[in-house]
């Protein structure tokens, strides 16, 4: 961390054991991004309701390049819980910011599009012709939207392509035209 970590205390005494296990924590951030530049952390305690007794709230403030992380956790029983589970709120947003950076992004499977060839409606099963020529199985399981049963031979559909153990199955069929990019 470039600058050091800010403790800030409201509505509760300040307390050395709270303060450390705060820093120990930020430090740990380090570990999965050295671009952090600040740190703000502020300590608070939600006003006490008649039932719960003393509730406390963390509120974590990181500054990267580019971008500001903020967590806000609250409504927990016990001090040293909201501190935990802040900073895995916050271990989590800034693992994400590191995958941005370095263009990690998650690719999602390709629909495939094709036309309802053949379909059993007595043994809950049809094929799905492609402009290619290629067939892909589908079962009564596989259909998404509509229902197996209203699906007519010609409805043109989108569909994942999968390899079946009997071949080329495909999954998520649902009636809809093929999108060209």
């Amino acid at each position: 961390m470039k600058l050091p970590v800010q403790i800030t205390f409201r509505d509760i005494a300040r307390s050395e054991a709270v303060e450390a296990a705060i820093l120990e924590k930020a430090d740990r951030l380090d570990r999965f991004s050295e671009h952090i530049m600040s740190c703000k952390v502020m300590v608070g305690m939600i006003q006490k309701h008649k039932h719960q007794g003393k509730l406390f709230n963390i509120r974590v403030d990181l500054t990267v390049p580019g971008s500001e992380i903020v967590v806000n956790r609250d409504k927990a029983e016990d001090i040293y819980v909201a501190i935990r589970d802040a900073f895995d709120a916050v271990k989590r947003k800034l693992e994400d910011y590191a995958r941005r950076i370095r263009g990690d992004v998650k690719v999602h499977e390709v629909e495939s599009h094709g036309r309802i060839a053949r379909v059993f409606p007595d043994e809950g099963y049809g094929f799905i012709a492609k402009p290619d020529g290629s067939e892909f199985y589908f079962h009564i399981y596989n259909c998404v939207h509509p229902d197996f049963d209203q699906l007519q031979i010609g409805d043109e559909v989108v569909f994942l392509e999968e390899m079946g153990g009997e071949g080329l199955q495909a999954n998520r069929v649902s009636r809809g035209k093929h999108k060209t990019p």
